[in-house]
């Protein structure tokens, strides 16, 4: 313990701030694509993780997004039965399920990626240009010091 005898001031405790930003900002981007495109901020957080390789387990997505597995596997249940992604099991091992994007999965992405940059541009937008970018190389800063 540091000693220090200032009161603890949850409202500016960086951590608790960094939760509560993420949170709200996911909601809020959710609030954009859910009710038009019926899928989970889980559900969408697979979307976007698949739409940038070709096909990932379900371990690798949730260690890339932050995810309970459990939560990560509903997602993606929910996601093969819309047709939206599809499961391939390796003939060699057969407890690694590989997940990649069907054609319709695409095609989502594809109409809710121009949703997701006009969403960025209006939050860095708040910050100006410089801010926003020295924003992103503090977050990246923050995530480099966060993965030990």
């Amino acid at each position: 313990m540091s000693g220090d005898a200032t009161p603890f001031d949850l409202a500016h405790f960086l951590p608790y701030q960094l939760s509560v930003l993420a949170a709200r900002v996911s909601r809020e981007f959710a609030a954009r694509y859910s009710q038009r495109f019926g899928i989970s901020i889980a559900e969408w957080r697979v979307l976007a993780h698949l739409s940038q390789q070709d096909a990932v387990s379900v371990r690798e997505i949730h260690a890339r997004v932050e995810m309970d597995k459990s939560k990560v596997s509903r997602a993606a249940q929910r996601l093969e039965s819309a047709g939206l992604i599809e499961k391939r099991v390796p003939e060699g091992d057969r407890r690694l399920v590989a997940l990649s994007l069907t054609d319709k999965g695409r095609a989502l992405m594809a109409e809710i990626v121009p949703l997701a940059r006009q969403f960025e541009c209006e939050l860095t937008g708040a910050l100006g240009p410089e801010d926003a970018e020295r924003f992103r190389e503090l977050v990246e800063q923050l995530l480099e010091k966060a993965r030990g």
